[in-house]
């Protein structure tokens, strides 16, 4: 995805401010959860019939923007 801040909105008064498909009401990370979880991308486009290909590649965007840029601490695990 070039710019996925072109169909993402981040708005404190829709949604409680989390990020949305710009001009729904659809959270990223709903589409990245169910994607996650195994289910299609058609699968996906038909459950929301709003969202669009595109849209998908832009929450991927997104996601993958924050996972270069926050951290989550993650527990290490002793290997013998």
């Amino acid at each position: 995805m070039k710019n996925w801040r072109d169909r993402i909105a981040i708005d404190p008064r829709v949604c409680h401010g989390k990020p949305c498909i710009k001009g729904t009401r659809i959270w990223v990370s709903l589409i990245i959860d169910n994607l996650a979880a195994g289910v299609s991308e058609a699968d996906v486009l038909a459950a929301y019939p709003s969202l669009t290909a595109e849209d998908i590649r832009a929450a991927l965007g997104y996601a993958a923007e924050m996972t270069r840029e926050r951290f989550v601490d993650v527990p290490l695990t002793a290997t013998t």
